[in-house]
C-alpha cells in the first residue's frame, strides 16, 4: 500500500512537470521490490527494478533541463522516435519473453512479465525524454498490468494502477495540451522571423 500511494504521488509530480517525481519513483520502486519479492512475480519485480535505476537517470535528465531552460521541455517525439521506441519495445519484449521460456522458474506468464518489464522501461525513457507519447505507453502498459495484478493477488496494486489509468489520461490532456502550445509558438516565431 504504501508504494503504490508513493507510486500516485509520483506519478501526480510528473503531470505537473516537477523533478521530484522522479525521487517518488525511486522510493515508490524500492517499497514495492520489497513488497513483490515474496510473491515470485519477476514481472513485478522487474518492473520496479526499472523503475529505480530509470528514475536515477530520469532524475539526472530533468534536472540538466531544468538547469538548461528553467522548466522540463515538454514535446512530441518525432516519427523517427516513436518508430525506434515502438521497435525496441516489441524486441525488447521478444528478448526477455525468451530469456523468461528459457528459464521457466523466473515467470509463470513470460509474454505478461515481459511485456510489463519492457513497457514500463520503454515509458520511463519516453517520459525522462519529455516526449507526450510516455503517457500511451504508461497506459500500454496498465492495460495489461492491471489483470495481471489482480491474477496474482495484488488486489490493492491492481485498484492503485487503475487509479493510475485516469491520472494518466489527465496527464496526457495536460501534457499534451502543453506539448501543442510550445509547437504552436515556436511555429509562430519562425513565420514572424
Amino acid at each position: 500500500m504504501t508504494g503504490n500511494l508513493i507510486g500516485l504521488t509520483a506519478l501526480a509530480l510528473g503531470w505537473r512537470r516537477s523533478v521530484l517525481t522522479w525521487p517518488a519513483q525511486l522510493l515508490a520502486g524500492a517499497v514495492l521490490i520489497t513488497a513483490f519479492l515474496g510473491g515470485h512475480v519477476p514481472g513485478l519485480i522487474g518492473k520496479q527494478v526499472v523503475v529505480v535505476v530509470t528514475a536515477l537517470w530520469g532524475w539526472a535528465q530533468w534536472s540538466r533541463g531544468r538547469r538548461d531552460t528553467g522548466g522540463v521541455e515538454v514535446r512530441f517525439a518525432t516519427a523517427r522516435e516513436r518508430a525506434v521506441l515502438i521497435g525496441a519495445t516489441a524486441a525488447g519484449t521478444a528478448a526477455v519473453a525468451a530469456l523468461f521460456n528459457a528459464f521457466p522458474n523466473l515467470s509463470w506468464a513470460p509474454l505478461f512479465d515481459a511485456y510489463i518489464f519492457v513497457g514500463t522501461l520503454a515509458a520511463m525513457y519516453a517520459q525522462a525524454r519529455g516526449w507526450v507519447e510516455f503517457w500511451f505507453a504508461w497506459l500500454a502498459v496498465d492495460l495489461v498490468g492491471v489483470p495481471y495484478a489482480y491474477q496474482h493477488g495484488y488486489t490493492f496494486t491492481a485498484l492503485t494502477f487503475t487509479v493510475y489509468f485516469f491520472l494518466v489520461l489527465a496527464g496526457l490532456a495536460s501534457w499534451w495540451t502543453k506539448a501543442r502550445t510550445v509547437r504552436t509558438g515556436t511555429l509562430a516565431k519562425g513565420v514572424a522571423a
